[in-house]
């Protein structure tokens, strides 16, 4: 076997414009069938080339020639539907947050175990190149002893024309940490290679919808090493992180959607303690990457370089965020 055959669970616009291409992409990847309730699994099917439509996941999920399914749901009804693929045999890329607790993550995890299938939750922006880079720079010691780190991911959301939009609907699991928050939160953990022990949140939240539209945090690690972090619907396109150290800088313009650019070619900016900067250049498309690695994991029978222990730690930072919001009050994890 050489490729792995795919099943997309939803037409979410997620799976539209960035995963069915990836893997539509990918030399050990295929896309077999589709799914949907909303009665589009045909028109996508069509559009993508994509040989089966399905009308429920049940019936993707009976399919004996998927081994793989793509799992873009609304947040609060992934643990249902991971459980049913794992269930079924199939291996699950889950959309970014996996769940909204750490014990649903133990649960999804677990079924997945038990029934000898891999899960990963699909944080793609980690696999673009600049990411590591970043990692080695800091660990060469281009910038001295780690200080601070300071992150951000925004964009505009039009309220009023958007008000079905899950992201607004805390019945699914909406509000701005949830969706572009979390990014923030995964990479800080992810480029300092440290867990949190504190965090202080404040937001706005939206008195129609009930979710947080624009949320400021602070996260505090050992050795006094802090990180900020900015999320919102509210604002202008932003998704950058910066990590300050005692001897320089370094700045990552374009962290979260380096997919803007084509061949994902951004650029790092390095600068020394006097300020002067120099600038490399990385491309790479993350979604390809992520769904290739993950497709010769499966082919290989290895462990994807994300684990759901990672996902657990990361789904813990954010509860200790919504949980400093409801309080006030710094929250010690």
């Amino acid at each position: 076997m050489s490729t792995v055959k795919w099943g997309i669970m939803s037409t979410a616009n997620i799976a539209r414009k960035a995963i069915i291409p990836a893997l539509q992409n990918c030399g050990n990847a295929e896309v077999t069938a589709i799914a949907s309730t909303s009665g589009k699994a045909e028109e996508a099917a069509k559009e993508f080339s994509i040989p089966k439509a399905y009308q429920s996941y049940e019936k993707l999920l009976d399919d004996p020639d998927i081994q793989a399914v793509y799992i873009p749901l609304p947040n609060t009804m992934h643990k249902e539907w991971v459980t049913k693929a794992a269930e079924k045999g199939k291996h699950v890329l889950c959309e970014k947050p996996a769940a909204l607790n750490v014990e649903d993550v133990e649960e999804m995890a677990e079924a997945c175990r038990s029934n000898n299938v891999l899960f990963m939750e699909a944080f793609m922006y980690q696999f673009h190149p600049q990411h590591n880079r970043v990692r080695e720079l800091i660990a060469e010691g281009a910038i001295g002893e780690v200080r601070h780190m300071k992150s951000a991911f925004t964009f505009k959301l039009d309220f009023e024309r958007n008000k079905q939009n899950i992201r607004l609907d805390k019945g699914l699991g909406g509000g701005s940490i949830w969706d572009v928050g979390c990014y923030c939160i995964h990479s800080t953990r992810y480029i300092l290679g440290q867990e949190p022990v504190e965090a202080y949140v404040k937001a706005d939240v939206h008195e129609e919808f009930g979710v947080d539209t624009k949320a400021s945090g602070l996260l505090s690690f050992e050795k006094g090493v802090t990180a900020s972090f900015e999320c919102g619907f509210d604002q202008p396109m932003r998704d950058f992180y910066e990590v300050y150290g005692t001897n320089g800088t370094i700045k990552v313009p374009f962290a979260y959607r380096s997919d803007r650019f084509p061949d994902g070619e951004v650029s790092i900016l390095i600068s020394d303690e006097k300020g002067i900067e120099k600038k490399e250049v990385l491309e790479g498309n993350q979604y390809e990457i992520q769904t290739n690695h993950f497709s010769q994991c499966i082919l290989n029978g290895e462990k994807p370089v994300y684990s759901p222990d990672d996902t657990k730690r990361n789904i813990k930072a954010i509860q200790a965020c919504y949980e400093s919001l409801e309080k006030n009050a710094p929250v010690r994890l």
